[in-house]
């Protein structure tokens, strides 16, 4: 406040010199009373000191409007950086302030009022704005007005001024892209392969959202997608096989459904359960003892003879025809040796999980924690199981106790079962078989082993398309799909929020409490939601399983001993719990899609829908088409006629594909609307 103070006191001087200017003019007037000039004078010397009084207190209040107006922008552009990293209100207000009255500088800040106005939607970015009003007391007026009047004009001169920020909003997209064999179909209207028609409107929406992208330079990745390509599961990629998320030790409840570790009970080499863990026990596990038998162990364990080779270590004369006195009457010369054979992994795990139990299928719930001392915190439900199909009842191959194989054409019967007890389940269940090692040349080929119903390539996580080398990622692993598998939307839709959210099992998301983010699922299918009985397929169900294997396992027996199956937990009482249908199944499904997009929009993730070639006329694609509408968010910014919000649905023709994705495009675009 120097500044003010030396202003004041040069103020101070003008007046009283010009004070007693006035005085000798008067004393001179009363001397001389034919001075007519001087009383023209003194009248004229009145406005000017006015004159200099209120251009000096304009130039002061000038100064204190301009030191304002500067603290007002410098605020808003750090309480919008506050205010995107989190933080509520009040704490946003309270920064606010303090930044505002630190940059004052020679405004006192009592005579500030600050108001700050946050914007409304907290997940979709919008305006902050602040406004401040100033209190300016003027220094000299009132001097000069005491001197003319006789009382000084104390009266105050406010003003107010304002400043808006808007939020540049930053997008994660999940891509959740149905990738079931009927994506190879034609699509109706174009000549090309749905799946092909899928990936030129997928990349063009990348590209169009990765030029936005590029246009923001002060935002910190503004434009992330992930891509999670589905069918009748998720794959999560194999590389996350010892990820903390993953059930390594075999704690949930899902992990040992049609697999009996008790059967495995040889003298020497048996399995125990030791703190809700089964362990191998017995010498002749030698240097293994201990370890954890779970679905990844059989992986390791399970062998095949992969090759090979004669070794001769002599020869030998062998007699090919007799005389009738037993003499040898011709024969030649053979060489004897063995076979050199390379026993290697009969299979690795591909990368699919299963669906967790209710009602973790339906949430974003972060998995329980196993620490480095081996103790688990949480609901071992919680945690991601490996898919293992098992071997289902039927032999591959002949032994020497079983020179006739049995095959039941039950729908994945890929290895022998190691006991011949009529019963299917105990075929099914047991786990000494796993432990055999397949004879060179053997056959496997019904089913596809232990990964059957994986068929899809990994997900792509968040990964930023404002960067070459990010835009060129995911469109990549757009390329990469390939269609094949039943259709599990729901699953599929699971893993989509996960890949946008900030917790486990994928991190990369922003937190929740950031501002100015928007979280979005866009899913597209096909085809209704597809659960199969054995039957259904052509096959036989020797076990009595009810389902062909896949994300929620079999439906029977029930889980874990609640006498429902895993896939109608959480169900309505118009899902038959006994009825083993495909249509019982497609409709189990669709309530569990309908919880979980509830789910997914009370937690502001906002949800777009793509039916491609459904028709309204079909039954049960119409279903597919009002659970899928019922899913989707509404939108912030289209109106139908009536005036309410619009559904972020669309239903797609081959034909019109591109342009549908055009209109998701402008709908994102919308989102990121930069002042």
């Amino acid at each position: 406040m120097s500044g003010l103070r030396g202003i004041h006191s040069t103020g101070v001087s003008l007046l009283h010199r010009a004070g007693c200017l006035i005085g000798r003019v008067g004393r001179r007037f009363r001397r001389d009373e034919a001075g007519n000039y001087a009383i023209a004078f003194a009248i004229a010397l009145i406005p000017i000191m006015g004159g200099m009084a209120i251009a000096i207190d304009f130039a002061e209040m000038n100064r204190q409007k301009q030191a304002t107006l500067n603290a007002l922008d410098a605020a808003g552009i750090a309480t919008a950086r506050q205010l995107v990293s989190g933080g509520t209100d009040d704490q946003i207000k309270a920064y606010a302030r303090s930044f505002f009255e630190a940059n004052l500088g020679p405004v006192d800040p009592a005579d500030t009022v600050l108001n700050v106005t946050l914007p409304n939607n907290e997940s979709g970015g919008g305006t902050l704005k602040l406004t401040a009003d100033l209190r300016y007391q003027p220094v000299f007026f009132p001097v000069f007005t005491k001197a003319l009047k006789g009382e000084a004009n104390t009266d105050a001169i406010n003003f107010s001024a304002g400043t808006e920020v808007r939020l540049k909003n930053t997008l994660e997209v999940a891509l959740v892209l149905d990738n079931s064999g009927s994506m190879s179909y034609l699509g109706s209207g174009s000549g090309e392969k749905r799946i092909d028609l899928l990936k030129t409107a997928a990349k063009q929406l990348v590209d169009t959202l990765a030029d936005q992208a590029n246009l923001v330079k002060q935002v910190e990745k503004p434009v992330q997608f992930s891509l999670v390509p589905f069918a009748a599961s998720v794959n999560v990629g194999p590389e996350n096989a010892g990820a903390a998320w993953m059930d390594t030790q075999g704690l949930s409840p899902a992990h040992h459904e049609s697999f009996d570790w008790s059967t495995l009970n040889a003298a020497n080499k048996y399995a125990e359960k030791i703190g809700g863990v089964w362990r191998k026990k017995g010498t002749d596990w030698g240097a293994e003892e201990n370890e954890v038998l779970s679905r990844f162990s059989l992986y390791k364990d399970m062998k095949k003879i992969e090759s090979r080779e004669w070794v001769v270590t002599s020869r030998e004369y062998v007699c090919t025809e007799y005389r009738d006195n037993g003499s040898c009457r011709r024969g030649k010369w053979v060489e004897t040796g063995y076979y050199e054979e390379t026993v290697g992994a009969y299979a690795s795990w591909q990368g699919c999980v299963e669906a967790r139990p209710y009602p973790f299928n339906v949430n974003d719930a972060a998995p329980g924690v196993l620490s480095e001392l081996g103790v688990f915190s949480g609901d071992p439900a919680s945690l991601f199981v490996p898919m293992f199909a098992p071997d289902e009842p039927g032999d591959r191959w002949a032994t020497d106790a079983d020179a006739n194989p049995e095959n039941y054409s039950a729908p994945n019967n890929w290895w022998n079962d190691g006991t011949e007890d009529s019963s299917g389940q105990t075929r099914l269940r047991t786990m000494s078989k796993y432990f055999e090692v397949r004879p060179y040349g053997a056959s496997s080929s019904q089913g596809s082993g232990p990964n059957y119903s994986c068929t899809t390539k990994p997900i792509t996580t968040l990964t930023d398309v404002g960067t070459a080398e990010g835009r060129a990622a995911v469109k990549a692993a757009i390329d990469a799909m390939e269609p094949n598998g039943a259709t599990n939307v729901p699953e599929g839709m699971a893993w989509g929020w996960r890949t946008i959210s900030s917790g486990e099992p994928f991190t990369q998301g922003r937190p929740d409490s950031e501002r100015g983010n928007d979280k979005v699922v866009i899913v597209l299918t096909d085809g209704a939601n597809t659960y199969y009985t054995p039957s259904s397929l052509g096959y036989s169900d020797p076990a009595g399983s009810k389902s062909t294997y896949s994300a929620y396992g079999y439906l029977a027996p029930s889980y874990d001993g609640t006498g429902t199956a895993r896939l109608f937990l959480g169900t309505s009482s118009a899902i038959g719990r006994y009825d083993y249908s495909n249509a019982n199944y497609t409709n189990a499904l669709n309530e569990q899609m309908g919880t979980l997009c509830d789910n997914a929009k009370a937690a502001k993730v906002l949800v777009m829908t793509v039916s491609l070639d459904l028709s309204t006329s079909n039954s049960t694609e119409n279903a597919a088409i009002e659970a899928l509408k019922k899913c989707s968010s509404d939108s912030r910014f289209r109106r139908n006629a009536d005036g309410t919000a619009a559904k972020l649905y669309w239903n797609a023709t081959g034909s019109n594909l591109a342009e549908k994705f055009k209109e998701i495009a402008d709908e994102l675009s919308n989102l990121r609307i930069v002042g």
